[in-house]
């Protein structure tokens, strides 16, 4: 018997549970996917903002993560808020050591809200120590920005460009976000080894956008755990499916006075 897919999110935790550890095992769960968390970063935050970040000392990162391997066959990895240089590296050696199925990244810098969630040195080695690592990498534009270090795009026309640059770093796939440019269309851009893809949605009318970011990525690694594939080709319009399901019943939910969170479980349960 080959067991249920497994997948393993490694993130800071929200306490508003619309974001990080908390948003990708509701994902997992709402993909028929079991869930498994390592924890980088405590933070202090609601669906308003983050107030403060507490870092989990790389040592014990190191710890979760080799104690969860020696036990449990993971299939498919989300890396999220990793917060300092140190973290990052401890978490590139050990997926190194012990593949944890597709990586995929989401190099959380920002938050919605707009509040820096990582410093510069931890930038340094996301580009250096973890995209070569990756999977597929799912920074939006202003994340995409900061690892190129070039200005962020203004235009849609801009993104194909930047997606490739950032396939040069080392990733083996590249999904760019490029909700952060507003419009009447949510426009993402898949590059790949195979050349370039450009996915468009109508974009949801909604303040419920806390953890957007989270959820899609957390999305891609738990669709492609229960696939046993990372042809992201396949997987990128099933995530954008579920995320768009969410995004749609995010506001009925009624969680927190500011940018609320997405329906995790959106069809499976109802407000």
């Amino acid at each position: 018997m080959s067991g249920v897919a497994v997948a393993l999110t490694v993130a800071g935790s929200d306490p508003s549970g619309g974001a990080g550890i908390q948003a990708d095992l509701k994902t997992f769960s709402a993909l028929g996917v079991y869930g498994t968390a390592v924890l980088t970063a405590l933070t202090a935050q609601n669906t308003r903002g983050v107030t403060g970040v507490h870092g989990v000392p790389p040592e014990f990162v190191a710890e979760q993560l080799a104690t969860l391997f020696a036990d449990v066959g993971v299939h498919a990895t989300k890396l999220g808020m990793l917060g300092t240089a140190d973290v990052v590296r401890a978490v590139a050696a050990a997926l190194a050591d012990h593949p944890g199925g597709p990586v995929v990244c989401d190099p959380v810098m920002v938050a919605t809200s707009g509040d820096r969630l990582i410093d510069d040195a931890a930038v340094d080695a996301v580009r250096s120590d973890l995209l070569p690592l990756a999977d597929l990498v799912t920074p939006n534009v202003p994340e995409a920005a900061v690892l190129l270090g070039v200005p962020p795009a203004t235009d849609v026309d801009e993104l194909p460009g930047q997606a490739t640059a950032l396939l040069e770093l080392g990733p083996r796939a590249v999904l760019l976000k490029g909700g952060h440019l507003g419009g009447g269309e949510s426009v993402d851009v898949l590059a790949t080894a195979d050349g370039v893809t450009v996915t468009r949605r109508p974009r949801v009318d909604t303040t419920s956008t806390h953890g957007t970011g989270c959820t899609l990525s957390s999305a891609l690694a738990a669709l492609a755990a229960r696939g046993r594939t990372d042809d992201w080709a396949r997987l990128v319009d099933p995530a954008r499916d579920y995320l768009h399901r969410a995004l749609e019943a995010g506001q009925g939910l009624g969680v927190g006075s500011g940018h609320g969170p997405v329906h995790h479980f959106a069809g499976i349960w109802g407000v």
